[in-house]
């Protein structure tokens, strides 16, 4: 319902760019869930999902780039496009190397560590407010649901799949809650 909420609201005050990525971000969100609640959790096991998956911190880095580092709008935009490519690519055509990992690690990797460090430089530049913080806090909280889901289909899980399943709905909320919160009062 949040995600839902904010892809209706939006965020007031921004330029094209930036409102048309956080409304795809959480409108994948919004879909993500929704296909969870249907489907159940056997929707993660599809290939699919890490394809859509990377559209959510793709195109919510995008957002913030965009309206926040002026200077380095052309270079990310690039960067969000040919990220998304690659993974498409490298998810698509079956390869037996370590490409797909790699190329997934970095592109996740940077638009991870975007959502996640630069609300916190800005509010701690004051230049935006404090509670655009809690942008970052859902950024790592979904870094968090990510690695979680990550090291699961790796085999390596950190948590049992039961109690991953029962932890991330839970998590998903306090990110898009942080998320539309941050946005708000940010």
């Amino acid at each position: 319902m949040l995600a839902a909420w904010q892809v209706a609201f939006g965020i007031n005050g921004l330029g094209t760019l930036p409102m048309i990525a956080y409304t795809i971000g959480f409108g994948v969100l919004l879909v993500a869930s929704l296909l969870l609640i249907i489907l159940g959790f056997d929707a993660l096991d599809s290939p699919v999902v890490v394809i859509l998956s990377t559209v959510i911190p793709l195109s919510l880095s995008l957002g913030l780039v965009w309206d926040h580092l002026a200077a380095r709008r052309t270079f990310y935009l690039f960067f969000t496009i040919l990220g998304f490519l690659a993974i498409v690519i490298t998810r698509s055509i079956p390869m037996k190397n370590r490409l797909p990992v790699i190329v997934l690690a970095v592109v996740h990797g940077i638009a991870g560590m975007t959502i996640f460090l630069l609300p916190f430089l800005l509010a701690f530049t004051s230049r935006i407010a404090p509670g655009f913080v809690l942008v970052g806090v859902g950024g790592a909280l979904i870094g968090v649901g990510g690695l979680l889901l990550s090291f699961l289909r790796a085999g390596r899980p950190l948590l049992s799949r039961e109690i991953m399943y029962r932890v991330l709905p839970g998590l998903l909320l306090l990110t898009t809650a942080a998320f539309v919160v941050g946005f708000k009062f940010g």
